[in-house]
């Protein structure tokens, strides 16, 4: 197996700790330990005494336990516990599909969704997003996509890069559509908690269909990507024995200091998002301003959720644009070339506190090259 190289994520290799600005992350402003163990006294004591052996494979009972409150239909028993949700894609695609199946993966997308699958030989279909409808999916079209040697629909909802999420009505016909035709659903839900308005949060996709996985990750919700702790919900037995036995070939278990710390963060949940939340929404204020003054070289379609924003570039190429404003600025973008959606669109990071001031630099650039 020898999967295409990561083109986002080598991009961040070079650039991520090298730009003087990141404009572009996925993952919110994050905190300290201090910070974190702050939420619940005696904690400190708590991490101090965290024993350094190894852990349960499929994560600490503790952690789990605290994972299953997310969930309407999820014990400890339907979890298992992953180094970063990364590590997860990777079991699930391995564990549970071979050279010869079919996958259909909702597009543009985070590259690990689909490019481990064709490494190993599975075909893959994109469901493109409708740029024209905000980025809204089409599940009539899945039906179009569908093939005799379909294993399984790959949705992210909440949506990176374009900050998209379906609405029920949308969301309840791809579970449909899945259990129709007896698919796994594997649906990325790293942003769920982050929508923008949290009346239109969808329910896990592993509280609706039996065959469904939803992913989750404390990167994105609760921004402690440091932690590296991704999660698998599912009630499916044969996922649950696959992945697990899959993971004996990973990291077998995972970092206990990060566990004990994890189930900090999961108990004060609602806290660490609404943290987030107030950033974000901050934010977007301040975005949507600038690009009511710029509508004339970029288009603006403002995400429902997320971390995360699309916008065109009405003339120019992405790629030359984002490298040029970083030689000039020492400001990080996202070409779309890097998520395979041509060379048109921008990924714009909306959870860090300096986005305003960052955003600002970016401005002055514009002024300066006359683009206003």
């Amino acid at each position: 197996m020898n999967p295409a190289p990561f083109r986002l994520e080598r991009y961040f290799a070079v650039h991520e700790f090298t730009a003087r600005y990141l404009m572009c992350s996925s993952d919110p402003e994050s905190l300290s330990i201090a910070d974190l163990l702050a939420f619940e006294p005696g904690s400190m004591e708590g991490l101090g005494r965290t024993w350094l052996g190894y852990t349960e494979y499929p994560g600490a009972p503790e952690l789990r336990r605290e994972l299953a409150t997310l969930y309407e239909s999820i014990d400890i028993d339907n979890l298992i516990v992953h180094t970063g949700a990364q590590e997860a894609i990777f079991s699930f695609v391995n564990s549970m599909l071979k050279a010869g199946d079919h996958m259909i993966v909702h597009m543009p997308s985070y590259q690990s969704h689909y490019s481990v699958a064709e490494a190993l030989g599975v075909s893959v279909s994109p469901w493109r997003a409708r740029e024209s409808e905000n980025w809204a999916l089409d599940p009539g079209e899945l039906e179009k996509l569908v093939r005799p040697e379909t294993k399984a629909v790959l949705i992210c909802a909440p949506h990176n890069p374009t900050g998209y999420l379906p609405d029920r009505e949308r969301f309840d016909a791809v579970v449909d559509f899945a259990r129709r035709r007896n698919l796994w659903l594997f649906s990325d839900e790293v942003y769920r908690g982050l929508e923008h308005d949290p009346a239109e949060r969808l329910p896990a996709a592993c509280d609706l269909y039996e065959k469904a996985i939803s992913l989750g990750a404390l990167s994105k919700s609760h921004g402690l990507a440091g932690l590296r702790v991704g999660w698998v919900a599912t009630r499916d037995r044969d996922v649950l024995a696959g992945m697990s036995a899959f993971k004996d070939y990973l990291t077998i278990s995972n970092s206990a200091p990060s566990e004990y710390l994890a189930a900090i963060a999961v108990r004060n949940t609602s806290a660490l998002i609404e943290r987030n939340m107030s950033i974000i929404r901050n934010n977007l204020a301040v975005l949507d301003t600038f690009f009511a003054r710029y509508h004339e070289i970029l288009e603006w379609r403002r995400p429902s959720a997320g971390t995360v924003a699309f916008p065109r570039l009405k003339r120019g190429g992405a790629e030359r644009f984002c490298a040029e404003v970083l030689e000039r600025t020492g400001v990080l973008l996202l070409p779309s070339t890097l998520l395979d959606h041509g060379n048109e669109h921008v990924r714009v990071g909306l959870g860090r506190r300096n986005m305003p001031d960052v955003l600002q630099i970016l401005e002055n650039y514009l002024r300066e090259r006359g683009t206003k």
